[in-house]
């Protein structure tokens, strides 16, 4: 009981973010390419949203499937805005204990939707091009979206710990952290306890979400080129590969960032605190950047919902 209480003495009442470091002067300018990002990914999220949503031939598993992708995108941007433009725009540093591990619940819960809905949506791809005849009678609609509220459940599930652990632990007075938002990889590194369960328990977490999905991503992968290659004839091959197409642009997008900022935490000590702060912009900016533009772009059908769209607001005005 008194080891509770002194922990609960030394937690901090605020963090205090940095933001960029090294460019604190000019986080006035940072707020100007920071938010045209976000106008570009809450535009074109919700574009493709929107485009889903009302056009009922786009009421099909690859698209479900897109919507999904779309609002854990949309759910990781909402998570970092308040702090980032508020830090870039106001030079609003602090954020309370309690807000803190809210945006970091948050912040990491989108994350593990958005690597579970990319394994989504490879099992999808595998069954279309593996049985395309029973795809719509083995992805129903019931299935989708059963699937997509595991998703969300296993997501709120495995992170409901992650606060409370950091909830028992000593902080000792170190408050700073070196980035414009709250991440567990971050904030693990300022109490002075013991923080082996907690270490134990993110593991827990990286191997059985991001790990597994890329692993049984690529398993999936390899096995819709198997059956690609059985495919008779060329074109039919080639048309079959390219309807995965905007899907491997979009586990690109997602893991290289991420991987390559993992990389930097675990070997890069004497790596500069800016590349830190950027690999970890790009892990949580790149993907709901890009995958937007690249569906919109790749994708004929969600091209020709768009313009549909744009042409119906333009015969009203």
């Amino acid at each position: 009981m008194k080891h509770s209480n002194r922990s609960l003495e030394l937690l901090p009442t605020t963090f205090i973010l940095v933001g960029i470091p090294g460019l604190e002067a000019q986080h006035i300018w940072m707020s100007i390419p920071f938010s045209l990002m976000y106008i570009i990914i809450f535009l074109g999220n919700g574009t493709i949203l929107h485009v889903i949503r009302t056009d009922t031939t786009l009421h099909q598993p690859m698209y479900l499937f897109l919507a999904m992708l779309a609002l854990a995108e949309v759910g990781v941007s909402a998570s970092t805005l308040p702090t980032v433009l508020g830090i870039f725009l106001f030079g609003a540093t602090k954020i309370s204990f309690d807000a803190c591990l809210l945006q970091m619940f948050s912040i990491h819960s989108f994350s593990i939707m958005e690597s579970a809905v990319l394994l989504a949506m490879s099992v999808d791809r595998f069954v279309a091009i593996y049985s395309p005849l029973r795809y719509t009678a083995i992805l129903t609609l019931p299935r989708i979206f059963g699937t997509g509220a595991v998703i969300g459940l296993k997501s709120i599930m495995l992170m409901a710990p992650l606060p409370m652990l950091l909830r028992r632990l000593p902080f000792c007075g170190h408050n700073a952290l070196s980035h414009s938002y709250c991440l567990h990889p971050n904030l693990i590194h300022l109490p002075c306890g013991d923080i082996s369960i907690n270490n134990i328990y993110g593991l827990f977490i990286v191997t059985c979400t991001f790990g597994l999905d890329s692993l049984l991503i690529v398993v999936s992968y390899g096995l819709i080129l198997h059956t690609v290659l059985n495919i008779a004839t060329r074109e039919q091959r080639k048309k079959a590969l390219n309807t995965c197409g905007s899907h491997v642009c979009a586990v690109l997008a997602y893991y290289v960032p991420m991987i390559s900022l993992s990389m930097v935490h675990r070997f890069g000590h004497h790596v500069s605190p800016l590349l830190h702060v950027m690999m970890a912009n790009a892990y949580l900016f790149f993907p709901p950047v890009v995958n937007p533009i690249v569906y919109s772009i790749k994708t004929k059908e969600i091209r020709r919902g768009i313009v549909r769209m744009l042409s119906e607001k333009r015969s009203r005005v």
